[in-house]
């Protein structure tokens, strides 16, 4: 749970109000641990929102969030076999958190279990959620939103067929180089 903390914190996920603070009218949702036992018997924890009583229309407006095309994997998995290519997989520690919430996006929150504090007037204090975390309805979308255009920074090209694979070209010492990147 340390470790999840310090992720949350290093990265600003939100900051802490008093509950008077809150809008007339919003709900607050909770914030729930959730344990996955990994291979190698070691359990992560990992801090989430209840995405399920987030608010349509209040919490978020938009969720999608495109993923690559099953037939351009296997395009991309095909090639690299034709031609003796290496595919490499790539896994970015705390994706969701990553991302960047809409102006006026706000989501208010219960502080997670065991790290509650109190402010001045006694009660409990509030979690105004700043950034994307696991669980809320928008989390894939705004880390999405927040990748591609970092993508496109380092100059590559997204694809007209499907807008979740990029490339890049490239010339390292004379030798032309090509590099696809297919986001899932």
């Amino acid at each position: 749970e340390r470790a999840e903390i310090a992720n949350h914190t290093d990265n600003g996920s939100w900051e802490l109000i008093d509950r008077k603070d809150v809008p007339p009218g919003r709900s607050l949702v909770r914030l729930i641990w959730v344990y996955k036992r990994k291979r190698s018997g070691a359990l992560k924890a990992r801090l989430c929102v209840q995405g399920c009583a987030q608010i349509p229309g209040v919490d978020y407006e938009q969720t999608f969030c495109a993923t690559m095309r099953a037939t351009s994997l296997r395009t991309l998995a095909s090639l690299a076999a034709q031609r003796n290519l290496s595919m490499r997989r790539w896994d970015f520690v705390a994706a969701y958190l990553q991302g960047e919430l809409e102006p006026g996006e706000v989501v208010y929150c219960f502080p997670p279990p065991g790290y509650e504090t109190t402010g001045a007037d006694g009660k409990t204090r509030i979690c105004r959620v700043v950034k994307p975390i696991y669980g809320m309805a928008q989390a894939g979308r705004r880390w999405q939103r927040s990748l591609f255009p970092w993508l496109i920074s380092w100059g590559f090209e997204q694809s007209h067929s499907d807008p979740c694979v990029f490339t890049c070209q490239r010339t390292v010492e004379g030798v032309p180089q090509t590099l696809i990147i297919g986001c899932y």
